[in-house]
């Protein structure tokens, strides 16, 4: 570890236990929503899920309640299942092909892809069409964006001068800009911890 590094990196243990802390509590406040989860389903108590089915918008009532400009629009909101579809599949095949050929971890997909908000009664139907819609095109963004940052670890692991907004992770571990002596050391390092990767998936895997 470099000596210029042992600042960051102290930032980064405490951001990593405050995340820990986050988690934790978040916990707690999932623990009073009387839900529990059996093999991967989301089940609540009878009288939550009554609660639920009282609240819920009658599907025509939403319909007609939807604004023109928001019923006009939606077909181009849904459009951009092609691109995102095209994007997922052929990103998979990337990193199935290449990252196979580079010895680089590949990426769980199915980490990504989440819908359970389907089992959601306060929901009507287009509403759940909806929620699985994000899942899908927000699953996608996440899955391409680990792709990519494992990528980008394996190629050029090199900070940018300037600031860069929305970073991934592991961004924070790439060399700083300019610092060019030690270079190539840390990139085999890099694409060691890439490879480690394959045979112990980090934590939350």
């Amino acid at each position: 570890m470099h000596p210029m590094n042992a600042p960051i990196d102290a930032i980064l243990e405490n951001i990593r236990a405050l995340e820990h802390e986050l988690e934790a509590e978040i916990a707690k406040q999932r623990a009073g929503l009387k839900y529990g989860l059996e093999r991967g389903k989301v089940l609540f108590e009878e009288e939550v899920l009554r609660r639920h089915r009282e609240v819920q918008t009658n599907l025509v009532r939403y319909l007609l309640n939807a604004r023109p400009l928001v019923a006009l629009t939606s077909p181009l909101i849904y459009s951009l299942i092609i691109p995102f579809a095209v994007i997922d599949a052929w990103v998979s095949l990337y990193q199935a092909v290449c990252f196979r050929v580079y010895g680089i971890s590949q990426v769980k997909r199915s980490r990504y892809m989440v819908f359970d908000r389907a089992g959601l009664a306060y929901l009507n139907a287009l509403e759940k069409l909806n929620c699985a819609y994000c899942s899908y095109v927000n699953g996608v963004i996440a899955y391409v964006r680990e792709v990519g940052s494992r990528t980008e670890q394996y190629w050029c692991p090199i900070k940018h001068a300037r600031r860069v907004l929305g970073t991934h992770p592991r961004y924070t571990g790439f060399e700083e800009y300019g610092r060019g002596e030690h270079y190539h050391d840390q990139l085999q390092s890099l694409r060691a911890k890439l490879r480690v990767e394959l045979e112990e998936p980090p934590p939350g895997v």
